[in-house]
């Protein structure tokens, strides 16, 4: 158990994007897949402001300027939807 917590590395490698989904992969070579429902800012953006994305927070974290949104991989991965998003999933 030890040895995966030493090589666990939640650095953001890339986003990416199908019809209901965000999908975040990570340097450790995990993909965190959410709906798109839980951030409404990303579900009603165009397909450019979901592709004008940034790594930020040391690499724990995604920034959409046009959008003024922002994701962490420690949110992410704990299933947190965005407040007033949809949480479905938790409920």
């Amino acid at each position: 158990m030890g040895t995966l917590a030493a090589n666990a590395d939640e650095r953001v490698e890339s986003v990416r994007f199908s019809k209901d989904f965000l999908i975040v992969a990570l340097k450790d070579g995990r993909q965190i897949s959410v709906p798109l429902e839980w951030y409404p800012r990303l579900a009603h953006a165009s397909t450019n402001q979901l592709e004008n994305w940034e790594v930020c927070g040391g690499g724990y974290g995604i920034h959409w300027p046009e959008l003024d949104e922002d994701l962490s991989t420690e949110g992410l991965l704990r299933g947190a939807p965005a407040p007033g998003g949809s949480s479905k999933a938790s409920a």
